[in-house]
């Protein structure tokens, strides 16, 4: 239900004078308009009233604004300056933050270039794979600090999802949406409910349902003094904010992966596991990345049926199809791998298991297992600090492997494909690893890197700040010491990346074949 009652402060706001004299450019949503003036962003939310929020009143969009800026303070601090009045006087004359009777409220933001949005950059191909690494880590931080919110969650909580989508469905799919495959995955989405519902109800006990951002994908994530920034998480309804974290975090890896984004989506991905630590959840994942394409399915038909434009009505559509169809893909089997890859530093193993992980096991990839990092996070010091000899004494290094094995085996218990990437050059711990697919009943895949040591040498010492100390000495005395009888799939690591991945891949899809 819309409500006329803002049309004077429309007015007003559109005006120049309020703002100096500066032109003022307008966006609108559903629920609200912005109104960028000068360096300034000024967002009314709209008198309106849904099946899911509610700004019918001025007290309402009060404390709707006040919740968003104390959310979003979380993650983009400098980007919030507060909650501003829009005042009418006594003659009837309004204002922005006068002295007269509040009839309307604004978030008050510092206005940033509408091309530093994330969607904007994946649109015209410029989306750096590099932002994604503090991307996560934006995330991550984000979710730490965020309030626990045990009173949602859940089974119920995600069965409250799966009812919405089936609903939207019915009401605002119809002519749009196959009702059969609705159905269909209306049926499979409430079946893994049942298979995994205990574990959601464990992470809500487990303090992984927080007040998240609720609506993470690239629209709203934009680039500010170089680093990616998440802004306007839903305030307005705490049953589509109060989630788990990875289910929040699915939303923005669904989003890369439907623009094709394979490589980023990996990343992110990656990176907030290893940021996060957080692994108890991977189980989850179809569940929670077919709910966020089927929200969208849903929310795509709904916005195709509200347009006057046939162009653009017909492109909602397909999108909404496109949706669902990617909706039920990410419910499909996927069985389980492991593969491990060796050879000494500078062969450029983590290069090859980075480009590896999209394509292995279910999406977004297989959960990459770097020995470097682990090996800093077990000493608790930044990923790129140099460690002196103490981080590399035997039982340390021992420490570092056996960490490598459980992860993977914990990962791999969660029906999640692993790639370990260490050096293996004891034939013990070549060993080792083999043994944790086989205890989890899992193929396995062993690729060893090798190239003349000069060149490994040449390669460590170019190397900019790295999660791997390793120089020219390390890779001689690893050259010196050997690598006794390797039996794993050997590549040139002298070729270059695209080849060695490429070989790489090929051997991972014929083991992997019937």
């Amino acid at each position: 239900m819309i409500f006329d009652t803002q049309k004077d402060v429309i007015g007003h706001l559109m005006d120049p004078a309020t703002h100096g004299g500066a032109v003022v450019d307008r966006i609108d949503t559903h629920s609200a308009i912005v109104f960028l003036a000068g360096s300034r962003a000024l967002k009314l939310k709209r008198a309106v009233r849904f099946d899911y929020l509610d700004f019918s009143t001025e007290p309402l969009r009060k404390a709707a604004c006040e919740a968003e800026v104390r959310i979003n303070r979380l993650s983009a601090p400098s980007l919030y300056r507060g909650v501003v009045a829009v005042t009418r006087a006594a003659n009837g004359s309004l204002a922005l933050g006068g002295r007269g009777l509040p009839v309307d409220w604004l978030v008050d933001m510092v206005r940033f270039d509408q091309d530093g949005l994330f969607d904007r950059l994946a649109a015209r191909n410029a989306l750096d794979l590099r932002l994604m690494a503090p991307l996560a880590a934006a995330i991550a931080r984000f979710h730490d600090v965020a309030d626990r919110r045990d009173d949602h969650g859940g089974r119920a909580g995600m069965q409250w999802v799966v009812d919405g989508n089936a609903a939207g469905f019915v009401q605002q799919g119809e002519g749009i949406l196959d009702p059969v495959l609705c159905s269909e995955l209306t049926s499979k989405t409430k079946a893994e409910i049942d298979r995994v519902g205990d574990l959601l109800d464990e992470r809500r006990r487990q303090g992984r349902v927080r007040q998240c951002h609720g609506d993470l994908h690239l629209r709203n994530i934009v680039l500010l003094e170089g680093q990616p920034t998440l802004f306007d998480a839903v305030e307005f309804n705490d049953e589509i904010a109060c989630i788990d974290v990875l289910y929040d975090l699915a939303f923005l890896l669904m989003d890369l992966w439907r623009r094709r984004l394979e490589a980023h989506a990996s990343a992110v991905f990656n990176g907030y596991l290893f940021e996060s630590g957080d692994l108890s959840g991977l189980a989850l994942l179809p569940l929670f990345l077919s709910c966020r394409a089927a929200v969208r399915a849903k929310t795509s038909a709904t916005a195709a049926r509200m347009q006057a434009d046939p162009s653009r009505a017909r492109e909602l559509q397909d999108l909404a199809k496109e949706y669902l169809a990617m909706a039920g893909d990410f419910l499909e089997p996927s069985a389980a791998r492991l593969i491990a890859v060796g050879g000494y530093s500078g062969s450029g193993k983590s290069t090859l298991a980075r480009a590896m992980a999209p394509s292995v096991g279910r999406v977004p990839g297989a959960v990459v297992i770097r020995s470097d990092e682990i090996r800093k996070a077990l000493l608790g010091v930044p990923t790129v600090e140099r460690l002196g000899p103490e981080g590399y004494t035997d039982a340390m290094t021992q420490r570092v492997y056996q960490a490598v094995e459980q992860r993977a085996a914990d990962v791999l218990r969660a029906g999640h494909s692993a790639i370990a990437d260490a050096v293996f050059a004891r034939p013990s711990d070549r060993i080792a690893i083999e043994e944790v697919a086989r205890a989890t009943a899992v193929p396995f895949l062993g690729l060893w890197l090798e190239a003349a040591p000069e060149l490994l040498m040449a390669r460590t010492e170019a190397r900019g700040p790295d999660a791997s100390d390793a120089g020219a000495s390390i890779v001689q005395r690893q050259a010196e010491q050997g690598a006794g009888q390797v039996t794993w799939h050997r590549l040139d690591a002298g070729a270059s990346p695209q080849a060695v991945a490429s070989r790489a891949l090929a051997l991972a899809t014929a083991e992997h074949s019937p």
